[in-house]
């Protein structure tokens, strides 16, 4: 799947089992890839529950290089959620995907992204954050109805500290789950697997 954007294309790998019940978006900012080894393997698992997945990049192969150099563009939400908000309606009128419930799984601060961008587009219907940075979405915060997860290693307490106070000013429904022992990557065995039963259970819930 691709999308034209203003200073170039951006690329996504979409998968759709038969019988699909709903698709996750993995929309991607920078400091990782669709290709993140991390989020295939939740993907892998939310598909063998019957849910697509979309794993797709918000930045061009340019603005990677930027920010690469800069680490600028992974901090502007704004452009960040305008690309999702675009990768979202242009989801509907995949053939594959079309009339299927949207959920997005974010990481970072792709978490504020999918928060921002779910307030512009209530029809999402569930949202996953991996060691996110909700907080970032600011005053679109109270606007997000979709039920959101936020899910945070036990160690990585700074986060964790932002996670809850972001949780306790989100307009929806909002669960927060800790890893016990994980740090902000879920690198310690086992951690990853939490995120991904976690996460297919929410989204299995509530697509």
């Amino acid at each position: 799947m691709r999308l034209s954007v203003d200073s170039g294309p951006i690329e996504g790998d979409l998968v759709v089992p038969a019988e699909a019940r709903g698709v996750v978006c993995f929309a991607h900012g920078s400091g990782s890839s669709r290709h993140s080894s991390r989020n295939k393997r939740v993907a892998a698992a939310l598909q063998q529950s019957g849910l697509g997945t979309l794993l797709f990049d918000l930045l061009t192969q340019a603005e990677e290089r930027e920010d690469e150099r800069t680490r600028a563009l992974r901090f502007d939400i704004a452009l960040l959620a305008q690309r999702l908000v675009a990768v979202t309606d242009a989801l509907a009128d995949e053939p594959s995907a079309r009339g299927l419930p949207v959920g997005y799984f974010r990481a970072s601060t792709g978490a504020a992204a999918a928060l921002v961008a779910a307030a512009e587009r209530p029809a999402v219907r569930a949202i996953v954050s991996r060691g996110g940075r909700p907080d970032l979405a600011g005053d679109a915060l109270p606007r997000v109805t979709a039920p959101t997860l936020l899910i945070v290693g036990e160690l990585d307490r700074e986060v964790l500290l932002l996670n809850r106070d972001a949780q306790a000013r989100l307009g929806g429904p909002a669960e927060l789950e800790v890893v016990p022992g994980a740090t902000h990557l879920f690198e310690e065995p086992g951690a990853l697997d939490d995120v991904a039963r976690l996460a297919t259970r929410h989204f299995t819930r509530y697509l």
